[in-house]
C-alpha cells in the first residue's frame, strides 16, 4: 500500500470532514457545559476521540494490557497530536499535557474538562509541576499518560526522557508502565523515515537530533487536515510489562524507561 497522493477529490473531501469536525467540537463543547469534570468527563473523552478518529481515518491496534494497579502512570513515546486520541480510545485514559495547550482557544477548555492535567515544564517550575502530578495521581482511578520526551519527534527515534517528572515516582512509589506506539499505513505496512517525517509526524525541525527533517512543517490543526487528505493511518499500541524501578532515583528511572521504550520502538519501527 502506498501513501495516497493529494488531489482535488480527496482534498475537497478532507475540507468537508475538517469543517464537520469543528462543528462536532462546538457541539461537544456545549454538551460539556453540563458534564461535571471528573470520571464522567473522562469517559466522554473516549466517545469524542472515537468520533475524531473516525473523521480522520485513524485506526488502532493494541497489544498487551495495562496494569490494574492504581494510581497508574504510563510513559509513552510521542510522535504527533494523534497520541491524544489513541490513549483515551485504547484505555479510557487521560493525560498530563504542556501548559501552553491550556491557553488554546476552546481546545484548552475542552481538554481541561476531559481531565487533561496541564503542567509547566520549565525548569523553574519543576516543583510546581511535581506537586500537580502528585495531587492528581492521589485521587485518579483511570490511567494517566505522560510523554517524557517533552516534545514530538520525526518518528526516527525516541528522544531522551526528561528526568524531572520522575521525581514523583521516586517519592510516592506510583506504578509506572511503559507503552510504545508505532505508526503504520492503514493496511499495516511500515512507513519509511522520510514519509514519516514529511507526512505523519508533527514536530519542529530545530528540535530534532536524528533522522530526516520535514520538508514542510505544519501546525497541529494543519497536521490533522493533512492526515484527512491522506485518508488516515494505523496506530499500533504495545503495552510493555511493568518494570522494577525500586531503589532507583529519578535519573535512573528516566534512563531505564527510555531504554525500554526506545529499544521496543527501534526494533519494530
Amino acid at each position: 500500500m502506498k501513501i495516497r497522493k493529494q488531489n482535488i477529490f480527496n482534498t475537497t473531501w478532507a475540507i468537508i470532514k475538517f469543517i464537520i469536525s469543528w462543528i462536532l467540537v462546538f457541539v461537544y463543547a456545549f454538551i460539556l457545559l453540563f458534564v461535571p469534570t471528573g470520571k464522567g468527563s473522562v469517559k466522554f473523552l473516549r466517545i469524542f476521540m472515537r468520533c475524531f478518529a473516525f473523521m480522520t481515518g485513524v485506526k488502532f491496534k493494541v497489544t498487551g494490557k495495562l496494569s490494574t494497579k492504581r494510581p497508574l502512570l504510563c510513559v509513552c513515546n510521542h510522535i504527533s497530536v494523534f497520541e491524544f486520541a489513541s490513549m483515551p480510545i485504547a484505555f479510557g485514559a487521560s493525560f498530563f499535557g504542556k501548559k501552553e495547550i491550556s491557553q488554546w482557544p476552546l481546545v484548552g477548555w475542552i481538554c481541561k474538562k476531559f481531565g487533561v492535567i496541564f503542567i509547566d515544564r520549565r525548569p523553574s517550575h519543576a516543583l510546581e509541576a511535581l506537586d500537580t502530578i502528585k495531587n492528581e495521581l492521589a485521587h485518579t482511578d483511570h490511567p494517566l499518560f505522560i510523554f517524557p520526551e517533552g516534545t514530538t519527534t520525526n518518528g526516527a527515534y525516541v528522544k531522551q526522557f526528561k528526568s524531572s517528572l520522575f521525581d514523583v515516582v521516586e517519592k510516592t512509589g506510583v506504578t509506572v508502565q511503559p507503552v510504545v506506539i508505532h505508526y503504520r499505513l492503514r493496511d499495516g505496512t511500515k512507513i519509511s523515515e522520510e514519509d514519516m517525517a514529511n507526512h505523519f509526524a508533527y514536530f519542529c525541525n530545530s528540535k530534532m537530533d536524528q533522522g530526516p527533517l520535514c520538508c514542510r512543517e505544519r501546525s497541529a490543526f494543519m497536521q490533522v487536515f493533512h492526515i484527512m487528505v491522506l485518508g488516515g493511518f494505523l496506530v499500533e499500541v504495545t503495552v510493555l510489562p511493568v518494570p522494577d524501578l525500586s531503589g532507583m532515583d529519578r535519573k535512573q528511572m528516566a534512563e531505564t524507561l527510555h531504554d525500554i521504550v526506545s529499544k521496543e520502538y527501534m526494533k519494530n519501527k
